[in-house]
């Protein structure tokens, strides 16, 4: 684990910390499905949303509630960066890790299904749902569309979160996809 995965991590706990109270529940993991739900206009009981409530509970149980490591039902940004720094050391483990969520967010984020985000959908979803201003995802898109189509295929968007969470570089454009880290 590096400063800047720590950064980078610190940066994605404020964003999962919905409630703002210094600790991710399962209710913010809740919270954070339903605001994507919400965004996109969803109805809670569409096939998709439930998908993404299913994808985000297992997200709860396999991944941040196995951080908590006082058994108090929360998770603080120690306990996170130390349950990050343990599970996250292999990125051949997104697959399991990360993926399943990741695909349930990308086909909410895909608001008109054509199996793209476009910088519009990424915008809308990115500085409506998670807080990140509108001048920061207009360059953090530009930087993930490595190919320069104008939208994220599923690739693009898989390689940016798992660069975000496994990577080092400080260069490398997936740092700031939860919000602009400041090192």
């Amino acid at each position: 684990m590096t400063a800047l995965q720590d950064l980078k991590y610190g940066q994605w706990f404020r964003g999962a910390d919905v409630d703002g109270d210094g600790f991710i529940t399962q209710r913010d993991v809740r919270m954070m499905s339903e605001r994507y739900i919400a965004a996109r206009g969803t109805a809670p009981d569409t096939a998709t949303a439930r998908l993404l409530t299913e994808g985000m509970d297992g997200f709860w149980a396999n991944v941040i509630a196995p951080m908590d490591q006082d058994g108090d039902g929360k998770v603080d940004l120690r306990e996170m960066t130390e349950g990050f720094r343990r599970v996250l050391t292999d990125p051949a483990l997104y697959p399991e890790q990360i993926e399943p969520v990741t695909n349930c967010f990308f086909d909410l984020v895909d608001l008109n299904g054509d199996g793209k985000i476009d910088r519009a959908e990424f915008q809308q979803m990115f500085d409506s749902v998670a807080g990140v201003p509108g001048e920061d995802c207009a360059a953090v898109f530009a930087a993930l569309d490595r190919d320069g189509s104008g939208a994220l295929d599923r690739a693009e968007f898989h390689q940016a979160v798992t660069e975000f969470f496994y990577g080092n570089d400080p260069d490398a454009p997936a740092n700031h996809l939860f919000g602009r880290v400041v090192g």
